[in-house]
């Protein structure tokens, strides 16, 4: 009888043992529920922390007319971000030419929250604001990079009786009026006061210039059909018109010549005894209220196009300058551009 009680509560030890450890087991292992928190949790973490890309077509707007500086700059981007596949979404560039760029950055600023939205700018940014033609200037969007500098370029027909800037400024001095200028920006834009400072610093009286405006991009047309005498633009614009042999360029803003198949042979207003340099900064913008994480997604992007092979071909085939600035740097430039050109326009009297 001992020996079975002895039996029994040994039995007895061994189960409460193993439902103990059994019952330890249990409380151990998670829940399913637990684990479907878990991994919800996990894939939320991974969803936030994943970078920020393009979802849809990337509407690149460029504020002028076909075949001027912003709409060049533009294509140009675009064309080297998807061939290189930086961007995996298309890049559309759509055109909205008037007042100077006003009209572009209007539509841009109706959509001041789309990510998917960008612009080419340079300094009509200023120009355009300082002379009153639009409300909207560079403090309304978000600078992402600058890419380039550009420099003036005066040109005329192959057969003009100009020569050189000599003979052009001594027309000018005689009657600054005898002479039409065509730009593809608006009066007191770039195109326009990019010669009004070059020919002030020859001895003109820019007051008397007679400056025709040409916003929808057709001032290369209106040269070659000899409506007018002379085009002020950027040398990218003039390189294939130079190549063809239609036009000659009279003089380039640059401090000393550049370099490059066509653009080696244009003089600069320096060598032709004229004290004036210009340069034509190029970048892109977004939208005011551009998501952080879309602008540093623009800007790591525009810098990874900016180092590549395909991207300094098309700089040598335009004649421009690499000029990167990142997105801060360039926030700063533009505040100090803006105070350059304010007294700038004041000397010249185009701004009180």
């Amino acid at each position: 009888m001992m020996k079975r009680n002895l039996f029994l509560l040994v039995f007895a030890l061994v189960m409460a043992t193993i439902l103990a450890a059994c019952s330890a087991d249990k409380a151990d292992a998670p829940k399913e529920d637990d684990k479907a928190a878990a991994t919800e949790k996990e894939t939320k973490t991974e969803t936030e922390t994943e970078a920020w890309k393009p979802s849809k077509p990337i509407e690149f707007i460029a504020p002028a007319g076909a075949g001027g500086g912003w709409d060049t700059t533009a294509r140009t981007v675009a064309k080297v971000m998807e061939e290189q596949k930086i961007v995996d979404q298309r890049m559309a560039v759509v055109n909205k030419p008037g007042g100077g760029g006003a009209i572009g950055w209007a539509y841009i600023n109706e959509k001041d929250t789309d990510d998917h939205l960008l612009f080419p700018t340079s300094p009509p940014i200023m120009f355009v604001p300082l002379n009153g033609q639009s409300d909207l200037g560079h403090k309304d969007f978000t600078p992402l990079a600058a890419l380039t500098g550009d420099y003036a370029a005066f040109i005329v027909k192959a057969d003009s009786p100009f020569k050189d800037m000599s003979d052009l400024v001594d027309a000018m001095k005689a009657d600054p009026s005898s002479v039409s200028i065509v730009g593809d920006s608006a009066p007191g834009s770039m195109d326009h006061m990019q010669f009004i400072k070059a020919i002030h610093a020859a001895g003109v009286d820019a007051k008397g210039v007679k400056y025709v405006s040409s916003q929808d991009g057709a001032g290369m047309t209106m040269l070659l059909g000899g409506q007018v005498e002379v085009y002020s633009t950027g040398v990218g614009e003039a390189v294939e018109q130079v190549r063809a042999g239609n036009v000659r360029v009279l003089g380039i803003t640059a401090a000393e010549r550049l370099t490059g198949e066509v653009v080696k042979d244009f003089p600069t207003l320096v060598e032709q005894g004229i004290d004036d340099t210009f340069v034509v900064w190029r970048g892109i913008m977004g939208p005011g209220n551009m998501s952080a994480e879309a602008a540093a997604f623009y800007e790591n992007a525009l810098k990874e196009m900016s180092e590549s092979d395909a991207w300094k071909a098309e700089l040598e085939r335009y004649g421009w300058e690499p000029n990167w600035m990142g997105s801060e740097e360039f926030s700063t430039f533009l505040d100090e551009q803006y105070d350059i050109m304010d007294k700038l326009m004041k000397e010249i009297g185009l701004r009180n």
